[in-house]
């Protein structure tokens, strides 16, 4: 106990079916009102449990190792890791908008533009490709790519350190992260005093707030004070118990500012010169941290107000609360968002539960596979709302979104400089937003892109003559759309595309005609215009294609290489959709006209292979971690099961082809891939693989190293084997895994706007309840229908008849209506 305790100082980073269904005669109305307790019961025993054993990630010592082991948190804006030493306790802390690089760079800033038009470059290349057929990625590198200057790299805020005495018989320590509640604690005893220190990053309040107590009167003492990397011009004050610390970068000049206001029960507090501030014979304590910087998402400048009045705004309003009101805003905010879904695979009783999740999670982990199945339901089950969780702590209104890091950077210099990689890894993070019913994070990322419209135009003209706009591999907080030179990842005009995804998913999941009109479909119009312009006809079969054409860090560039044609084909598609919605009438008529004419990228090889390139050059032992030619399967729609049975199967024999390996975002796309083929044992083997060979011991993923993208993808994955609702049909547990036999989830969501719960039992659905936002039609897709089944709507219990036969039916919905389908 003592060694970590001298380490920590050094600051180192009836059968389950419904009764009432067997017996009869039945009043309908009693029907439904036991219907609705049905419901409400089981909801109050999944709230109850949640009550007594939160879901949890726990060490029983502090972090010695930032990345493996601290316990994140965060607000959006704000967010902080937790390592819990317990004589010296470092919070290192960030705020997103904290960046070097950019206008005003010491290194000069050109938003990845070069000095002059490409197009000419862009029609040499184009020629060669048709000559030649294939060009190495250094050449066209070479002829395309763009020396940068001025990038950036999203930047650690610093530490709030907490120096205590050195302490003596340390022993029961315990760190967890609380998922439930949002709180992180830290206890220990030191002989017969128990110390708790308490941590949460509030979104209503704005701040992160630290709470310090004791059982014994008197016994909280310490010295705290903010430190920060030497990139930075800074000056560090302390007056009634408010530390300040404020400077400029010095690569920039972006102003920063950071304020902490300490306060105490008991004892006393006094305030230094050197910038500290110390607790004396406390009862407890309690300490408000704010930051920010004079960053604007303003293209061309990005540069807004000077931070102070905003902070100190902030933390004196958070100071005239007590700690359980900040404590109950916090988790009132944050309980509204978590709670809405709930999810039973077959962990264990409540009373082991209680038991099992104070091990350390890094020996859930260790013995994951090895034999205890309720366990290993519950590392899954927790891994599934860790996802959920961090998602809310890195992507609120009014921030960044979510970036390589989430929030969460403890570096001057991170991997990838910790921005926006926009070939899957931004567009990934966003993946289980809607599904999971967190529609409300994916704000951060529409206003980002929003932003990014007007340098996307410079960018089409710039780079390839066309109008529009567009954007390539990679982005930062600066508006950067233009081209880097790494050969084998540089090229990805897709990426746009890829982005105007997400609008209307959001509109499909949410059925908001004002977004679709106002927010989506300008964005989605705009990409689809640079696409008009920049497609190419293929002379060797008159198909519109995309050239130069790269499947990202895998061969040559080609001409219509798939990735790039299934991306193209979705933009134009749903974009054709929302302009016949709107009535664009015009845009529609030449979108469907282009549409006709674009080669749709997939084609079925000759080993039976999804082709990855025009031409059939796929190789049956190639094992490259990169699977981009199924964008289609997902997160596209082209290939589904109930209409392309030959593509699932050639999709099928790729995906095998290609096996189990790679990183940790390319193991959670796979999850998502073998959903979407219905097989949900070889989804569930991808979930293992993930949690086994890329999971760090606090469940952040590992790239590696730390990446988040693969921790939002596992868990869309999860949410893809439970529900899916691609091309106009919802499928109830479309890819269930045998290792789930029985359990039951509530409040995931369906496009159409429509909340769906079930419950299984042996491997089948015995219950679902299907809540439409919006009235029309309805097609549902369950083997239930082909087994004796009840469907009624709860308001008057009364039988609600379908339309169709065997496993797909359609059924008329209202509003606000609830449909309870179960098994007689």
């Amino acid at each position: 106990m003592q060694n970590w305790v001298k380490a920590s100082a050094a600051g180192r980073p009836c059968d389950k079916r419904s009764i009432f269904f067997r017996c009869a005669p039945f009043d309908w109305r009693a029907l439904a009102s036991l219907c609705l307790m049905s419901w409400v019961v089981l909801a109050g025993a999944s709230s109850a449990s949640a009550a007594v054993s939160p879901l949890t990630i726990g060490f029983d010592q502090p972090a010695s190792d930032w990345e493996r082991e601290g316990l994140p948190i965060g607000n959006g804006a704000m967010g902080a890791v937790v390592q819990g030493g317990v004589q010296q306790d470092v919070l290192q802390f960030n705020e997103k908008t904290l960046w070097t690089g950019g206008p005003g760079s010491s290194k000069g800033y050109d938003f990845g533009w070069p000095e002059s038009s490409r197009v000419e470059a862009l029609a040499a290349v184009r020629k060669a490709l048709h000559q030649k057929g294939a060009l190495a990625p250094e050449a066209v590198a070479k002829q395309l790519g763009n020396k940068i200057t001025g990038y950036g790299d999203y930047q650690t805020f610093g530490d709030l350190v907490l120096d205590f005495a050195e302490p003596e018989n340390v022993s029961h320590y315990r760190r967890e992260l609380d998922l439930s509640g949002a709180v992180a604690r830290v206890n220990y005893r030191e002989g017969e005093v128990e110390f708790t220190r308490e941590y949460f990053a509030s979104y209503p309040d704005g701040v992160i707030v630290i709470h310090l107590s004791a059982n014994q009167s008197g016994k909280i003492n310490f010295k705290s004070h903010l430190q920060t990397p030497d990139n930075r011009q800074v000056t560090a004050t302390a007056d009634k118990g408010r530390i300040t610390l404020k400077g400029t970068l010095t690569d920039n000049k972006l102003q920063f500012e950071a304020q902490v206001q300490v306060l105490a029960q008991g004892g006393k507090v006094a305030s230094a010169k050197d910038g500290s501030v110390s607790v004396v014979n406390a009862d407890s304590a309690l300490l408000i941290l704010s930051a920010g910087t004079d960053y604007a998402l303003d293209y061309p400048t990005y540069r807004g107000k000077n931070p102070h009045a905003l902070i100190q705004k902030r933390v004196d309003h958070a100071a005239t609360k007590s700690y359980a009101q900040l404590l109950a805003n916090h988790q009132a905010d944050y309980r509204e968002l978590f709670d809405r879904v709930a999810l039973t695979i077959g962990q264990a009783s409540s009373k082991q539960l209680i038991q099992t999740s104070k091990q350390p999670t890094h020996k859930l982990l260790e013995n994951y596979g090895k034999g205890n199945s309720a366990d290993d339901r519950l590392l899954e089950a927790t891994y599934f709302q860790f996802g959920r969780y961090l998602l809310i702590a890195s992507s609120r209104k009014g921030s960044l979104p979510a970036n390589l890091q989430g929030v969460w950077n403890n570096s001057t210099t991170p991997p990838w400089n910790a921005d926006y990689h926009v070939n899957i890894n931004l567009q990934m993070n966003y993946w289980p937003a809607e599904v999971t019913n967190l529609s409300e994070t994916t704000e951060p990322l529409f206003r980002f892109v929003d932003a990014l419209v007007e340098p996307g135009r410079v960018s089409a003209q710039r780079l390839l003559g066309a109008d529009g706009w567009t954007v390539f591999l990679n982005t930062n907080a600066w508006g950067f759309t233009g081209v880097i030179e790494w050969p084998t990842a540089f090229w990805q005009p897709e990426a746009g595309a890829w982005l105007a995804q997400h609008y209307y998913e959001h509109y499909l999941f949410t059925d908001d005609k004002k977004f679709l009109r106002e927010r989506a479909y300008p964005v989605m119009k705009g990409a689809a215009t640079f696409w008009l312009d920049a497609l190419v006809k293929d002379p060797r079969d008159g198909q519109l294609v995309v050239t130069p054409s790269f499947s990202p860090e895998h061969g040559n560039f080609t001409v219509g290489a798939a990735m790039s044609q299934q991306i193209v084909f979705d933009l134009l598609r749903n974009t054709t959709e929302a302009a016949e919605q709107l009535g664009d009438n015009a845009f529609g008529k030449s979108l469907r006209k282009t549409l006709a004419q674009l080669d749709t990228g997939l084609r079925i090889g000759s080993w039976g292979q999804l082709q990855e390139w025009k031409e059939d050059l796929d190789d049956p032992e190639n094992t490259h971690r990169h699977i981009s030619h199924l964008f289609a399967l997902h997160p596209g729609h082209q290939i589904n099961t109930s209409q392309s049975p030959e593509l699932v199967k050639a999709a099928r024999t790729s995906l095998d082809a290609r096996g189990d390996g790679g990183t940790g975002w390319a193991q959670a796309w796979k999850i998502n891939l073998w959903a979407r083929l219905l097989d949900g044992d070889r989804a569930h083997k991808l979930l293992s693989d993930q949690l086994q060979k890329s999971t760090l011991p606090n469940l952040w993923d590992s790239h590696p190293p730390f990446q988040i993208d693969g921790n939002f993808g596992a868990t869309a994955g999860m949410a893809e084997m439970l529900l899916q609702s691609q091309n106009g049909e919802i499928h109830l547990l479309p890819a269930l895994p045998s290792v789930w036999p029985a359990g039951s989830v509530k409040g995931l969501r369906a496009r159409g706007d429509i909340g769906v719960e079930l419950t299984w039992s042996q491997g089948d659905l015995t219950r679902a309840l299907i809540t439409p936002a919006r009235s029309g039609e309805v097609q549902l897709r369950t083997p239930l229908f082909l087994k004796n089944f009840t469907l009624v709507k709860i308001s008057n219990g009364k039988s609600v008849s379908v339309k169709g036969e065997g496993a797909t039916r359609t059924l008329a919905v209202q509003a606000g209506e609830k449909y309870l389908l179960s098994k007689k």
